[in-house]
Order: C-alpha cells, then sequence, then structure tokens
C-alpha cells in the first residue's frame, strides 16, 4: 500500500493542484498566515483575504509592528477572530523575543497561542520539512476510506490510529509536499459526499472504493441540535447623529470588535428589558428603548443568534468602560473605520445603508417603518 501511494500521489499533485498565492511564493511568514486563514474556512473564502493581509502587512516585521485593531479590521468578515489576535501575538512574539526566528519543529510550534496539534505539523512540515504529518479533515477522510477505518476522527482514539496511519506513509524528507497532496486530495477528490473515485490516485488500492460504499466512510457523528439565542442591540443616537458603539473585551468571543451594544435576552425579560439591563450592566447608563429596527439571524460554529435591534436614547448617565473595552460615538459614515462582528455588519448595512420605503437612507433621528 505504502509504494502505491507514494508513486501515485505526488506525481498527481503536480499535475493537478491548485494555483494559491501562498504556494506561487512559498516564504515561512505566508505559510504561517495562510495556515491561520485556512482553520476552518474554505481555501475559496480566504484567497482574497490573504491578498489584502499580504497587502498591508508584508513581512512578519510589520504586523509585529501593527495594531490591533488594524489587524482587526483587515480580518473583518473572515471569522474566528481569535485566529487574527493568535497570530499577531506570534508576530510580536518572533520579532520582539526571537529575532525574527520561526520554530522548526512542531513541539516548538505547539507551544505558541492558537497551534494545535495539526496547525504545529503543518508549519512544520511546509517550512522546515520536519518528517511529521498532518491531520485535517481532508487527510482524516482520505485515510478512513483508504483503510476502511470507520469510525468517528473527532474521537481521540480514532485521531491518534489516523496518525499513525498518516506517519507510516509519510515519505521522509517530502512531508512537505505529501501533507499539502494529501490535504489537497480530500479538498478536490476525496469529498464528504459523491467522492471522484474514477479521478483518484487511489482508485485500485481504496479498500472503501473496492467495498462499493466510499461515501460511507467514515462514520459521521450524530446530528446535534443547534441552539438558537436572543440578543438584543441597542442603535443609540445624540443630538449629532452620532452613534455609540462599544468595544468587546479582548477575551472572549469577537474579543477586540466593535459592536452596537448588547446582550443575550434572559428567559424571564423582554428585549427592550434586556437592553436596558445590559447597558446598565456594560456601560453604565439608562435608556429609553425605542422602536425595533431590524432582525438578524446569524449562524456560529455551535449556535444561531437572532440580533434584534432597537432605537434607543440615554436617558441618564455617561457611558463607561464597566464591562467593555472602549465606546466611541461616531457618524454613520465613520463605520468602516471600525472592525464589526458579520452580524453588526449587516446591521449597519440594514438599518444606516438600505433606502428605506419612500427612498430615503435610515436617519438615526427619526423615526422609521419597524422592519
Amino acid at each position: 500500500m505504502r509504494r502505491t501511494v507514494l508513486s501515485r500521489l505526488l506525481p498527481w499533485f503536480d499535475k493537478n493542484r491548485r494555483v494559491l498565492p501562498w504556494r506561487t511564493l512559498r516564504t515561512p511568514y505566508r505559510v504561517l498566515v495562510s495556515e491561520f486563514m485556512l482553520q476552518q474556512t474554505r481555501v475559496e473564502t480566504v484567497t482574497p483575504y490573504f491578498r489584502r493581509f499580504l497587502r498591508r502587512f508584508p513581512t512578519l516585521s510589520s504586523l509585529a509592528r501593527a495594531e490591533g485593531s488594524e489587524v482587526l479590521k483587515l480580518w473583518e468578515g473572515l471569522g474566528y477572530y481569535t485566529r487574527a489576535r493568535n497570530l499577531h501575538r506570534i508576530a510580536k512574539t518572533l520579532v520582539l523575543e526571537q529575532g525574527g526566528r520561526f520554530p522548526k519543529t512542531a513541539a516548538e510550534w505547539i507551544t505558541f497561542p492558537g497551534v494545535g496539534p495539526y496547525t504545529a505539523a503543518a508549519l512544520a512540515s511546509l517550512i522546515d520539512g520536519e518528517n511529521t504529518g498532518v491531520l485535517d479533515g481532508n487527510v482524516a477522510r482520505v485515510l478512513c476510506r483508504l483503510f476502511t477505518v470507520n469510525e468517528r476522527p473527532a474521537v481521540a482514539a480514532v485521531r491518534r490510529k489516523l496518525t499513525d496511519l498518516a506517519l507510516a506513509l509519510l515519505p521522509r524528507g517530502r512531508a512537505g509536499p505529501f501533507n499539502e497532496a494529501m490535504m489537497e486530495l480530500g479538498a478536490l477528490v476525496c469529498t464528504p459526499r459523491q467522492p471522484k473515485c474514477p479521478s483518484c490516485p487511489f482508485h485500485k488500492v481504496c479498500r472503501a472504493r473496492l467495498a462499493g460504499d466510499p461515501g460511507a466512510y467514515p462514520r459521521r457523528s450524530p446530528t446535534r441540535r443547534i441552539p438558537e439565542l436572543e440578543v438584543g442591540a441597542a442603535v443609540i443616537f445624540n443630538s449629532r447623529g452620532e452613534i455609540l458603539i462599544a468595544r468587546r473585551l479582548e477575551k472572549g468571543m469577537l474579543g477586540g470588535l466593535w459592536e452596537f451594544p448588547g446582550g443575550k435576552r434572559e428567559a424571564d425579560e423582554t428585549l427592550p428589558e434586556c437592553i436596558r439591563r445590559e447597558l446598565i450592566e456594560e456601560m453604565g447608563i439608562e435608556l429609553e428603548v425605542g422602536e425595533r429596527l431590524t432582525v438578524i439571524r446569524h449562524a456560529y460554529s455551535h449556535f444561531r443568534i437572532r440580533l434584534i435591534a432597537h432605537r434607543a436614547k440615554v436617558i441618564r448617565g455617561r457611558p463607561r468602560c464597566l464591562h467593555c473595552a472602549g465606546f466611541a460615538w461616531v457618524k454613520p459614515e465613520a463605520f468602516d473605520e471600525y472592525a464589526f462582528s458579520r452580524a453588526d455588519r449587516i446591521l449597519i448595512e440594514r438599518v444606516f445603508e438600505s433606502p428605506d420605503e419612500a427612498g430615503r437612507s435610515h436617519d438615526p433621528r427619526r423615526r422609521s417603518a419597524t422592519r
């Protein structure tokens, strides 16, 4: 099996691999950026972000010198923002503490924030050619079909088994191309559904294909019900037509991003009550909550939200940072200078950029029809 895999995989990869910006000019820094962006995100989505990011931060030192807010702004819309913060931390550590020297082994890489076993192996093999195998979702699927492992890769014991299989196949001295080829095969040919078996370099030795049902491998995890949370957000305006926005605390989900202040509705309260409570807790101000402006449904990896925005105004107190990292009064036309989550960006598009039924832009100082 190993001899067949090695004799067919790399020639297939040389002929069929996609032209990607981090492959055409490969440097340790470009590999680092691409691997962080590709965590849990499709290549097609990452490509324009990668190009834009590298135009602004072409070197490790330029990223290390950057403000965190600028890094988040360039990451806006890509999701999983902890990746951006961790990448920024790594750049600063490598420049300020290690003189710009990149780690050479997976054991070194895994000590950095946001670097797990897969990313550590990918970085070490692609940058320095360390003889270590990667195991992402694509590689796990290829191995499960190749060796008819009909178990769930998410189980720790199964991952260890698949890791051992990957290492057994690994050609010494060519770990980088081999790992990349296995990932490419899973992405282009050995897909989750309707795998393109006739185009696969392993079609004559793949045990799942020979068994007649490659799509049955690997065993899928049971589908879980995804919870939906209801979140209230306040569009708070002042007499100058400015809107109050808050910056989330660095720790936690969407840390460091800007938002329309608010939070999760508790079971025993209405949305206006939720918004009033959250603003007292978060910024120490009391609100008069007005009409509903819009409802936005947005999905994250493990839950969904219904973000319900209400117009509001301050009736007592001045904003303070009680449970936020910062705040600002901003004209709507200046929103593009701030990094928002996708849900808040949709809110901006609907409330401040879309024409209403009369063909006019929404003005935060006047009433508009309930959306």
